[in-house]
């Protein structure tokens, strides 16, 4: 599906890989460059994690819209007109910075040690655990899915706000994928061991006392702020996606609809 893209359009492909937590985006878009690659074929990977607003820019969304927006992941607190902007640089021909997200310090790395998209790039992989959702009704926002929306967003300024994020400038930047896969986790509540596996492998990586590590407790909080529109992505999107991946708990394919 991948190389009939390529060929079919002249400009760079965009391939959105979408899933929750711990599914494994990172690791297949990896792959998928590598493959690429082995084809001859110049790729880069954009993660929407590394295009989180900077930790002082989430602390005065904080102090000026909701103090939930001071912790990263939901739509509000990336920079999207960076990502878009990055994309219009390679249709371009250009070779622009990537940016990278530091999570262990929860900010950006500096921008001496970001990468740069290569010479001639025919594709971009644009992977992220909310790539290509949609918004939800507004009357949907009304419920509380959780407890962090139940006793920390109780007036639902803090849904509200990432809803309308999503709504506007997330979707322009989503408008430019070319295909979209899915990797769709059996259900919710198997993403908290996945996301806790994640942070075992993060504090394996860095010196213990970074900034940005959580413990268990942390974590479960942590999930409570993507659990509203993770659960609106399985229930929505296996039916407009390119591909879908369903997984097992164990991240085993169970079976893949589309990609024909």
């Amino acid at each position: 599906m991948l190389e009939r893209q390529i060929a079919a359009q002249a400009r760079p492909v965009v391939l959105g890989v979408c899933g929750a937590q711990g599914s494994g985006k990172s690791t297949l878009a990896a792959w998928l460059e590598a493959d690429c690659k082995r084809r001859d074929i110049p790729a880069a990977v954009l993660s929407i994690d590394d295009l989180y607003l900077t930790r002082a820019e989430r602390e005065h969304l904080a102090r000026t819209v909701h103090p939930l927006l001071g912790t990263r992941g939901v739509p509000g607190t990336h920079d999207v007109r960076l990502g878009l902007d990055i994309l219009a640089a390679i249709d371009r021909g250009e070779t622009p910075a990537l940016p990278r997200f530091d999570k262990a310090r929860d900010d950006r790395f500096p921008a001496v040690q970001w990468d740069k998209a290569p010479a001639g790039c025919r594709v971009v992989i644009l992977e992220g655990w909310c790539v290509g959702a949609r918004p939800q009704h507004p009357s949907i926002l009304a419920s509380p899915v959780n407890d962090l929306e139940k006793l920390e967003d109780a007036q639902g300024v803090w849904r509200r706000f990432v809803n309308e994020a999503l709504a506007g400038e997330y979707q322009c930047l989503f408008e430019r994928l070319d295909l979209l896969l899915l990797l769709a986790a059996p259900c919710f509540d198997v993403v908290r061991g996945w996301r806790l596996q994640q942070e075992m492998d993060l504090r394996a990586r860095v010196r213990a006392g970074a900034s940005g590590l959580m413990d268990e407790a942390g974590i479960e909080r942590f999930i409570q702020y993507y659990q509203r529109l993770t659960q609106h992505i399985l229930e929505e999107m296996p039916g407009r996606a390119d591909v879908t991946v369903w997984l097992d708990e164990d991240r085993t394919v169970r079976r893949m609809d589309g990609g024909g």
